[in-house]
């Protein structure tokens, strides 16, 4: 059934990763602006990155986009609602608890 495949393609993506005293970060970009969408999965391929502290550096590598089909889509964004009001509880008020 079309509804539960996954389809999956490779595309050419870069990383950017600072590991300084301001900015603990990695950032992958799909090239082609390939957009990803609610329960889509990315796989980049290649060895681990380290980067040593005070470095930025910046890699091209493949990755394996893997697309979610309709019902997965669907129940991500379901689970995603659930998850986000998970938040609502937190109080970012200024006072104290008794």
């Amino acid at each position: 059934m079309i509804a539960f495949r996954r389809a999956s393609f490779e595309t050419p993506c870069r990383i950017e990763i600072e590991h300084s005293d301001e900015f603990l970060c990695a950032h992958v970009e799909l090239a082609d602006g390939v957009a990803i969408n609610p329960g889509d999965q990315v796989r980049v391929h290649g060895a681990p990155i380290e980067v040593p502290f005070g470095e930025r550096r910046v890699f091209n590598r493949l990755a394996t986009v893997e697309r979610a089909g309709a019902i997965e889509r669907l129940w991500t964004k379901l689970l995603g609602h659930f998850e986000m009001a998970d938040l609502y509880e937190v109080s970012f008020s200024d006072r104290r608890l008794s």
